[in-house]
């Protein structure tokens, strides 16, 4: 695991002797922005599942692969990224720009190492922008005056709340992505990913004990659901095919679409988040 970053070093505005879901995930994928409370949580995920990391690897390769897909094959030119997380190789505008250079791409996000860092990033970007807001109250995202600048929501959108909705406490989970989803354009495009209980007796347990880590852990967040449930926060929409198996609907990040052949047997943990690319009719 990765030192990481000085508590000495945190910008202005950043508790660093408090854990941040968007450092967590940085530091399973790799990254080397947290602090030694975020090193903690990691710890004692791992502790409860030592293959806890491919669920993290299994998310971000999930998003690229569906942002490949939508921007070279669907011709929508606008992509509205819910809860950007720290930025890490191939964020969503570098995969989105190699196929269409000029769409936009607004991030939203209001972790304060998150806005520090993608503001930095995206000092130069013409056709990309971060905004500060609570991804769990939609008006305040889709009523941002940067949102409303850059996204036009009369012509369709690629909506993405990729391992968002689980860190949501309570049962609002479709009542926020339905306010998200009443706002697109017929046309447009939901990526979703939600931890995932896949109600097998042995991946349940590992389920189970990385949100007893999560949810009773100083992050408070962090809810595994169901197949069903998960599904239930897309109403409305038409699920894309998932592989070249004809699944449809949620499968296993690691499943949809991957890139060649699977040489290697899938950690049972990778199974433990799931992954939904939807249209809107």
């Amino acid at each position: 695991m990765s030192s990481g970053t000085s508590p000495s070093q945190a910008p202005v505005g950043i508790d660093p002797d408090r854990p941040s879901i968007a450092r967590v995930y940085d530091g399973f994928l790799g990254g080397k922005d947290h602090y030694a409370v975020d090193r903690v949580v990691m710890g004692k995920v791992l502790e409860a599942v030592p293959e806890a990391a491919d669920i993290a690897r299994g998310n971000r390769g999930f998003l690229n692969r569906a942002c490949r897909f939508l921007a070279a094959q669907t011709g929508v030119q606008q992509f509205l990224d819910c809860g950007s997380g720290l930025p890490t190789a191939e964020n969503t505008h570098q995969i989105v720009h190699r196929l269409q250079p000029e769409a936009q791409v607004v991030y939203v996000d209001n972790d304060p190492v998150v806005l520090a860092h993608g503001r930095a990033l995206l000092a130069d970007e013409e056709f990309t922008h971060m905004i500060e807001a609570d991804i769990f109250k939609p008006r305040a995202v889709l009523e941002n005056p940067v949102v409303l600048t850059n996204i036009d929501f009369a012509e369709p959108v690629v909506l993405l709340h990729v391992g968002t909705l689980h860190h949501l406490v309570g049962d609002d989970g479709p009542a926020v992505m339905g306010e998200y989803i009443d706002a697109l354009a017929s046309g447009s495009y939901v990526v979703f990913s939600h931890f995932l209980d896949p109600e097998v007796p042995e991946l349940t347990d590992i389920a189970k004990r990385i949100e007893d880590v999560l949810v009773r852990g100083p992050l408070g967040a962090g809810a595994f659901r169901t197949r069903a449930e998960i599904e239930a926060m897309l109403p409305g929409l038409e699920f894309i095919q998932a592989n070249g198996e004809g699944d449809i609907g949620l499968v296993p990040c690691s499943e949809w679409w991957p890139d060649g052949p699977v040489l290697r047997n899938p950690s049972p943990a990778s199974r433990c988040i799931g992954g939904i690319v939807a249209r809107k009719p």
